[in-house]
This record gives C-alpha cells, sequence and structure tokens, in this order.
C-alpha cells in the first residue's frame, strides 16, 4: 500500500507512541512513520506465536502489516505493574502519544490527561474516540459513524471503504502535527480530540451543501460528471469545468453550446459513448486531455 511520504524527514527526530488498535491509530502512526518520525507501538501482549493482539491483524493481515512496516512493536499488559513500567519507560522519551481507547478505560490505566501532563509536562496525547464530550463513551465503529453522517448507500450494501477510519486517521496525523507545533512554540504538550463521527461528517459535508445528491452537479445532474455505459464496460467522466465540457461536447458531436443538465445533453452523451470501447475512450481522453477513466 502507498502512504504518501511529502517530505519523508519531515518529522526526524520527533518520537510518536501509540497504543491504539484496529485501523484509525495504525494508519495515523504509518503516516508519521513515512514522514520520518521514530514510532513505537505499544501492544498486549500476542495470544500466541506469530500473532498479534491487535484485533486487524485478525480480520485483515495484509492491513496490519502493511501499517506496520518499519513500526517498533513492543508487547505490554497493562493492567500489570510490568507493563506500566514500560509504558512509562517509553513515555519519558515520548513527544506524542496515541491512543483509542475510551475516556473511562484510560482513566483506568492512569492515562487521563490531566495525570499524563502532570507526569510529562512536553509530551502531547491524541486521543482517538468515536464521538465528542459526553458521547465520547459510547460504542461504535465505522458503519455506525457513516450511517450517522448519511454516507450508507440506499439499501443494504454496505459502503465501498471505511471512509470514518481512514479519514479519522487522516486527521490523527494531522493533530499529532499540530501537537507538534504546539509544543515547539510553547514548550509544553497539548490534548488533541479526533473523533471518528467527525471525520464521517467532514467527508459528508458536499451531500449537505447539496452539491452531491442527485439534483447536484457532482451527484450526477450534470452531463459532464457521471458514470456511463461504453461498449465493453463503465466510463466515469469528469468533464466539470467549461473547458472540458467543451471537449467532450465536441467529440460527442453536441454543437453549440447545450445545457448540460438538460435531459437530452445527457442523452447524446450516453448515446456517443455507449458506442465507443474502454480503450478507444482512454485514446481520447490522452488525446483530447479528457478527465475520464474506464471501468469494467
Amino acid at each position: 500500500m502507498l502512504i504518501p511520504t511529502g517530505q519523508p524527514n519531515a518529522l526526524q527526530g520527533a518520537r510518536i507512541l501509540s497504543i491504539a488498535l484496529n485501523l484509525p491509530g495504525p494508519a495515523a502512526l504509518a503516516r508519521c512513520q513515512a514522514w520520518g518520525a521514530f514510532c513505537t507501538k505499544l501492544e498486549p501482549p500476542a495470544p500466541s506465536e506469530g500473532q498479534s493482539a491487535d484485533p486487524m491483524a485478525r480480520y485483515c493481515p495484509e492491513a496490519y502489516s502493511d501499517l506496520h512496516a518499519g513500526i517498533r512493536i513492543l508487547h505490554a499488559d497493562l493492567k500489570t505493574d510490568a507493563g506500566q513500567h514500560l509504558l512509562h519507560q517509553e513515555l519519558a522519551a515520548t513527544d506524542v502519544l496515541i491512543t483509542s481507547f475510551r475516556p473511562s478505560a484510560l482513566r483506568r490505566l492512569g492515562m487521563d490527561w490531566d495525570a499524563l501532563h502532570a507526569a510529562y509536562p512536553a509530551l502531547s496525547l491524541v486521543r482517538v474516540v468515536g464521538m465528542r464530550g459526553g458521547r465520547a463513551e459510547e460504542p461504535g465503529h465505522d458503519l455506525t459513524y457513516q450511517a450517522a453522517a448519511g454516507l450508507i448507500p440506499p439499501g443494504t450494501d454496505l459502503p465501498s471503504t471505511l471512509y470514518a477510519d481512514m479519514a479519522g486517521a487522516l486527521l490523527a496525523s494531522e493533530a499529532v502535527l499540530r501537537s507538534l507545533l504546539a509544543r515547539h512554540a510553547t514548550g509544553r504538550g497539548v490534548l488533541e480530540d479526533v473523533a471518528l463521527a467527525d471525520a464521517a461528517h467532514w467527508l459528508a459535508a458536499p451531500r449537505g451543501w447539496g452539491i452531491a445528491l442527485p439534483a447536484g452537479d457532482v451527484g450526477g445532474a450534470h452531463a459532464g460528471y457521471r458514470v456511463y455505459r461504453c461498449a465493453d464496460g463503465r466510463v466515469a467522466v469528469a468533464a466539470l469545468e467549461p473547458h472540458f465540457l467543451a471537449r467532450l461536447y465536441a467529440a460527442a458531436g453536441c454543437h453549440g453550446s447545450p445545457d448540460p443538465r438538460a435531459p437530452a445533453t445527457h442523452d447524446a452523451i450516453a448515446a456517443y459513448l455507449d458506442t465507443r470501447t474502454r480503450a478507444e475512450l482512454q485514446c481520447l481522453a490522452d488525446e483530447k486531455d479528457l478527465p475520464l477513466h474506464p471501468l469494467d
């Protein structure tokens, strides 16, 4: 899996510790590692030889392998004295801690913000939670956060990917950057809460604005921004700007400047694309500088 690096040494010298399990925390940690941070993950003891206690290692070993490449992995039971000793040994040399436990679980482990900040004033804490404030104790997962944000498609089909988890990972890595900047300015650590429900609602914002709904220009109402049938599959067309739309019109034989929202315009473009193969449409995209992508 490709994890964009940007500036690969941007976080060189920063030390990030994570006790976050499942997807968002490890994905955020992987991004920090790609930016040059020294990243450590502290996991519970493995249930058996060669396995991990992170549930992701069981339900998707490929994801676990991708996201933990280059990450230093330690094991400790944080409910024991030995585990607490290892944790605090690591915290003493850590710039940012990433967690994914509910606030009550962190308190039981002696890892609430007040306790951590008193013991390690320069340490920042990035807490990945489901929801903010008084709802942080409520159970949830990517699917429920997407449902609350209105991202679930009609019927019983599942979303095509884990939008809330992956967007939450981006927000968490962003929070790591903010906390390091704040510490650089003040010398003191900060608390950052990242809610997966917020991440889902952020991704759903275009639907709230109406532009991604069926009546919106990127929801199907605009003839230049749709998925069409072609001779041997489908093609995703994103000719939204006037210059792209003019090239699409020229290729499809649409004369003048027809209304891209008119049914007749949709029909004309659909009829043209229906006679072309994916290979022909890829050649058209290359020759005419058109934003389209053939699909099976």
